[in-house]
């Protein structure tokens, strides 16, 4: 008979509150082991991330960490073959480094050599060594001596297995990293962002790239034991994608995604810890991209959130400068201060209600004032307001026609499009160059709604 399982039979068992104090105070050797260990891949992995990210090469990591499984298989076949049981750490992390390496050079030759731009290459080469390590992998399993018990726990990752000496290679590594970052990151973030202008100053691009590729292949060998070849990738990429949606700068960066990655594998290791048949690499992962989601909606520099937040001020900002200069245009045509809210409505597409709340807004400020139930004028400061604004318009409007070619009957809408982001520096060499002083005249006949 086939057993059936229903979600009643899954029982989850909540840690105590002293389990969950010896565990964060890591009292046990096994999970201070382990959590240190995880905590200083997700520092080095932020780190030399942050620059992968930036050089847009995520997916050649992948690539990378698929790669390794064969030279994972082949290593343990090479020790059993030399009369060893194959399970030497050193020397399955080797083989796994070794065809990393071998795995970007195929990507680099693909890419140079043929008209196959990154994406496919790193397909090519992506399937077919992984494909070959599971082939290599079912070989292994059938070979008279040598236990293969646990090769395949390279793929998923198994931290829990972890000895006081993967922990010291970890920190080790952290530190190399760190250290390395910190020494190049002048020549790493030129390579990022303008890797031209520095093969035209003489700098080794192709040496730095090839120096950034091997610390990114070191910590992904590093990472195989905790998250496995599956998911290194995305301990590498994730937390600095996450940061940087809170800044611009690439050493905020390179601090925030360090601290995102060390973050996140104390809690995958504390939450694995503490729930029994959670693994960690997996929960790690997890916890990294609940921090992309979280920097995603909520980041202080590019996040959901404040883009809309920006969006609709922006939107707040050109309606308020469209009312004032729709205003000033009727004061000019009717010569009078009270102007009609019925001829702001034909003045522009809005409706009575956005009118009003414009209107409403435009009060607050100290730019307008009621004079009836259906009349409003300038203040003092609103007169000054508009008349800047529609200075403004009229100049690009005048250097549109002028030096744009653009037909009066149509300069109108585009000049509508940038009068809302020009600065001082630009409106003073719009004077400069029209030697205009004072507001102008409209280059183009007045009246008729505007979008």
């Amino acid at each position: 008979m086939i057993a059936t399982h229903t979600l009643s039979d899954v029982r989850i068992t909540l840690p105590t509150w002293d389990e969950l104090l010896r565990v964060l105070l890591l009292e046990e050797y096994n999970t201070r082991v382990v959590v240190l260990g995880v905590m200083a891949l997700g520092l080095a992995s932020g780190l030399i991330g942050t620059f992968l990210v930036l050089r847009k090469r995520a997916l050649t990591a992948d690539a990378l960490s698929h790669a390794t499984l064969p030279g994972i298989v082949i290593a343990f076949m090479c020790m059993v073959a030399m009369g060893g049981d194959g399970k030497s750490l050193a020397g399955l992390l080797t083989g796994a480094f070794v065809f990393g390496c071998i795995g970007v050079l195929l990507i680099i030759a693909i890419r140079s050599t043929t008209r196959l731009k990154d994406d496919a290459a790193i397909g090519i080469v992506l399937s077919v060594l992984f494909g070959l390590g599971i082939c290599l992998l079912r070989l292994a399993t059938d070979l008279p001596s040598g236990n293969s018990a646990g090769l395949s726990g390279f793929i998923f990752g198994k931290a829990a297995s972890m000895i006081a000496s993967d922990t010291y290679m970890m920190v080790g590594l952290a530190l190399f990293v760190a250290i390395s970052t910190g020494l190049l990151f002048k020549e790493f973030s030129v390579l990022c962002f303008d890797a031209s202008f520095g093969s035209s100053q003489g700098w080794p691009i192709l040496l730095l790239d090839t120096v950034l590729m091997l610390l990114v292949a070191i910590v992904t060998v590093i990472a195989l034991q905790t998250v496995g070849l599956v998911l290194a990738v995305a301990l590498l990429i994730i937390p600095a994608a996450s940061s940087r949606f809170w800044t611009s700068s690439v050493k905020r960066m390179l601090i925030s995604a360090a601290i995102i990655g060390l973050l996140s594998g104390w809690l995958g290791a504390v939450v694995s810890a503490v729930i029994p048949r959670v693994p960690t690499g997996p929960i790690i992962v997890m916890i990294c991209g609940f921090w992309f989601l979280l920097s995603l909606v909520f980041g202080t520099d590019s996040g959901v959130l404040k883009r809309q937040v920006q969006r609709v001020r922006l939107n707040r900002k050109i309606e308020l400068q469209h009312l004032l200069r729709a205003m000033f245009e009727l004061v000019e045509e009717r010569e009078s201060e009270d102007i009609p809210m019925h001829e702001i409505l034909a003045k522009r597409s809005w409706s009575l209600s956005q009118v009003n709340a414009i209107v409403k807004r435009a009060q607050q400020l100290g730019f307008l004032n009621r004079t009836g139930n259906s009349m409003v004028r300038f203040t003092e400061l609103g007169n000054s307001e508009s008349k800047r604004m529609v200075r403004n318009h009229r100049l690009w409007e005048v250097y549109l026609i002028n030096y744009a070619d653009i037909a009066p009957s149509h300069v109108d809408r585009d000049a509508d499009m940038i009068e809302h982001v020009l600065g001082k520096e630009m409106v003073r060499q719009l004077e400069l160059l029209l030697a205009q002083d004072e507001i102008i005249d409209s280059p183009h006949p007045l009246g008729g709604s505007a979008s």
